[in-house]
């Protein structure tokens, strides 16, 4: 990864009970979800960032510009630095109606451009709610207008910290839409923290494991999922989530053809385009192996595949495989006995059995 579109992050922060070490390079684009349970250190990283904790020893550059280096002496306060932050809860005026909040921050602004304001605001979707009193509108409602009053600024750099933490349920689900369409109409680089593994499938471009203050892996989410030291704070929700084409669809029985390499799987018709790129999760709890191709069987996605590593799991009866399967990393749990029963090893050629699969989004 090079080029000036690059995030640079090298930075120690001491705390009398926790230490964050981190040196990474991170996408110039889309969405760096940074992932861990809670304690990690995720919010720390974020507000190293920002400038609102000094880290004991940091350079930290975006797009080239250096916002702290300690050897050069250069130290950028949280107002010099081009940064939209969004909190768990929205920061927003309570006695101000939605416009005047969005406005508001317009007027502190340097070189402010009433343009971007309209842009944000026609992207996420609230130009039905400007006359509104912020009390009157629900948790997911005052999320998009903090983000729009974020993005009005043109920030170098997004943050959004847990930005769904303190919604309830339906309201995660409601405001899950508009993050994925920041993600997919943004050009500038967003730093994501959640523990949430749904928002993990449904958001990241490229994933950052953060565990006890130390970097556990960073890629791209396809990659570092499939990865031979996959985060175990996945627990039963370990996945493969990576890109595959719409190819082809079978009216009768309403399902569509993915192709992801050179393998493909017939799920549910989601009324996608031909040719249209969508986003798959093959869990590890719904794949099954056979060491021969069944042909009595419910199972409708059977998928050749070579073993490339087995690791315990969480638990010592269950086992985690690795599976190459059309140039794509897999992830299979099964059990110890079955593993042994079968004789795996690396390189054992073995039959996946798709169970379920569902497209992200």
């Amino acid at each position: 990864m090079s080029g000036p579109h690059i995030l640079r992050l090298a930075l120690q922060l001491e705390r009398p009970a926790f230490r964050l070490r981190a040196d990474v390079q991170l996408p110039g684009t889309g969405i760096t979800v940074v992932f861990g349970q809670s304690g990690s250190g995720k919010t720390s990283l974020l507000r190293c960032v920002a400038g609102l904790d000094r880290p004991d020893q940091a350079h930290i550059a975006v797009h080239g510009q250096v916002w702290q280096d300690d050897k050069q002496g250069v130290f950028l306060a949280p107002w010099q630095r081009p940064v939209g932050y969004v909190f768990q809860e929205a920061s927003l005026f309570p006695h101000l109606d939605v416009r005047a909040n969005l406005h508001y921050g317009l007027r502190r602004a340097k070189d402010a451009d009433p343009a971007a304001l309209h842009e944000a605001i026609a992207l996420l979707g609230i130009g039905n709610l400007l006359a509104r009193d912020v009390a009157a509108l629900s948790g997911g409602e005052r999320q998009r207008v903090a983000i729009a009053a974020a993005l009005a600024l043109r920030p170098g750099l997004l943050l959004l910290d847990e930005p769904l933490a303190a919604l309830d349920a339906p309201r995660r689900q409601e405001i899950m839409p508009w993050l994925e369409r920041l993600r997919d109409q943004v050009r500038i680089p967003m730093l994501y923290v959640t523990h949430s593994v749904d928002e993990v499938a449904r958001l990241a471009d490229h994933l950052l494991v953060l565990s006890q203050g130390q970097v556990q892996a960073s890629g791209p989410v396809s990659q570092v999922l499939a990865g031979l030291q996959p985060p175990i704070a996945l627990g039963e929700d370990m996945a493969a989530i990576f890109s595959a084409t719409v190819q082809a669809r079978d009216p009768r029985w309403q399902l569509m053809q993915v192709q992801f390499g050179d393998a493909s799987l017939w799920i549910k018709d989601g009324g996608q385009p031909l040719g249209t790129a969508v986003r798959l999760r093959l869990w590890a709890r719904d794949i099954s192996l056979a060491r021969s191709r069944a042909s009595d069987t419910s199972i409708q996605n059977l998928l050749p595949a070579t073993v490339a590593a087995l690791l315990p799991d969480a638990h010592p009866s269950q086992v985690l495989v690795q599976l190459q399967c059309g140039g794509q990393g897999l992830w299979a749990r099964i059990t110890a006995r079955a593993a042994q029963a079968l004789e795996l090893q690396v390189g054992s050629a073995v039959w996946a059995q798709i169970k379920s699969a569902a497209l992200v989004g």
